[in-house]
C-alpha cells in the first residue's frame, strides 16, 4: 500500500490557506493575475471546494475558515523555529 502524502496541488492550497488572519472575519485576501500560476490555480481550487468567496481568494467561509485554522495549525506544529530540545 503506498504511502499517504500530500499532493503538490494540495501543498499549494494549504500555502493559500495559511494567508489568512485568523484574528478577523473581515479581511480577505486576492490573488493577483501576476501571481504564480500555482498561487492562482490553488486560489480557484479553493473556491470549487467552497473554502473562499471567490475564484481569486475573497473571504474564508466557515468550511474555508475551519481549513485554514487547521493548516495553520499544522504549520505551527512542524515549524522548526517551534520545536524544543
Amino acid at each position: 500500500m503506498p504511502q499517504p502524502r500530500f499532493t503538490t496541488e494540495q501543498l499549494e492550497e494549504l500555502n493559500i490557506l495559511c494567508l489568512y488572519n485568523l484574528d478577523t472575519t473581515q479581511e480577505g485576501i486576492k490573488v493577483h493575475s501576476s501571481a504564480a500560476p500555482e498561487a492562482i490555480a490553488a486560489a480557484a481550487r479553493l473556491y470549487a471546494k467552497g473554502l473562499v468567496t471567490q475564484a481569486d481568494g475573497g473571504y474564508m467561509t466557515p468550511l474555508g475558515r475551519e481549513a485554514a485554522q487547521h493548516a495553520q495549525d499544522l504549520l505551527g506544529l512542524l515549524d522548526p523555529a517551534d520545536l524544543t530540545t
